[in-house]
């Protein structure tokens, strides 16, 4: 227990946007909107798929697990950024902070679980599809959800005691309106080359292995779909891919933005920094029912027909 008894604040305080304070009251609203687009229509969703038969598929399933994802990351992220932005209460205690990093970098690391795992139902689906239902069935659908879910907890789970251990004596202020392990650690006085190199050990062991083998996938993808014959067929084949590689281009770019932004803008300002994480984070869950709503017949359909038996 001596390990944890240094030099630490009773709370940190949270940032919105340095530079744009006196408009925090007007972005609110716009804060608000994402919100409610994202929980609202991750939530349509999960509920097509719970109560459409039709969507009772593998793909689906995964689908359902990202909005839950997205959801969650939302719900994290949602009570200390409303209460910056809406009441300029930026408070936030320490180990409440410890709670929602844990909880933004898990969900965040799931989802990026789960686009891997989308890849791989897209692969079979085209390039194995006669063993599909063999492949793809309930079990191993369940599995993959228990891995990834055990993935994020497992690895992830160091980190607030790898904050613990750092005494923070050099400000209590936090770059952002939520909690990130990056953004703590850089409060410590005293040396953080562990909580840098794990940091970096889990962002290229997880997200960088993820995007790795989402690439493999739809390199195998592609091969497959060139032997086509017919140039029907290959867009057809083609077409089922293009929700789920918006989705992953939505999930990686802003955090390929932040990592870029973070290494090799030091100089830029600071605003910039805060906008790009806010982007990462909030953007995905908000664009990711809204591509699979439009891009997706089967969905479209099934929100349809929820919504109007509800009318009835």
């Amino acid at each position: 227990m001596a390990l944890f008894n240094v030099t630490r604040p009773v709370s940190f305080l949270l940032t919105g946007i340095p530079g744009l304070e006196t408009l925090h009251p007007w972005l609110a609203g716009p804060l608000c909107l994402m919100y409610a687009v994202a929980l609202g229509g991750n939530t349509v969703i999960l509920r097509a798929v719970q109560v459409e038969p039709s969507l009772h598929a593998p793909m689906y399933y995964f689908l359902s697990m990202l909005s839950f994802s997205d959801v969650a990351m939302s719900m994290a992220t949602l009570p200390t950024v409303l209460s910056t932005f809406c009441f300029d209460a930026r408070s936030i205690a320490f180990d409440a902070c410890l709670v929602q990093m844990f909880l933004i970098h898990s969900f965040s690391m799931m989802e990026s679980g789960i686009l891997l795992a989308m890849s791989f139902d897209r692969y079979v689906a085209i390039c194995d599809p006669l063993h599909y239902a063999t492949v793809l069935t309930n079990e191993f659908i369940a599995g993959i959800g228990f891995a990834v879910t055990a993935r994020s907890f497992v690895t992830l789970f160091p980190l607030p005691f790898l904050i613990k251990r750092l005494p923070i004596c050099r400000s209590n202020v936090l770059s952002h309106s939520y909690c990130l392990h990056p953004d703590m650690m850089k409060l410590a006085c005293a040396d953080i080359t562990i909580n840098s190199i794990y940091g970096l050990f889990v962002l290229v062991s997880t997200f960088g292995m993820d995007l790795f083998f989402i690439f493999l996938s739809y390199v195998l993808i592609l091969c497959s779909v060139m032997a086509i014959a017919s140039h029907e067929e290959r867009l057809k084949a083609l077409n089922t891919c293009v929700s789920h590689i918006l989705a992953v281009l939505a999930f990686y770019v802003p955090m390929i933005g932040v990592s870029t932004v973070h290494r090799f803008g030091k100089h830029a300002p600071r605003y910039i920094h805060v906008l790009m994480s806010n982007v990462y984070l909030f953007v995905p869950p908000v664009l990711n029912p809204l591509i699979y709503s439009a891009k997706t017949k089967d969905i479209r359909h099934a929100i349809f027909r929820m919504f109007h038996r509800i009318k009835l």
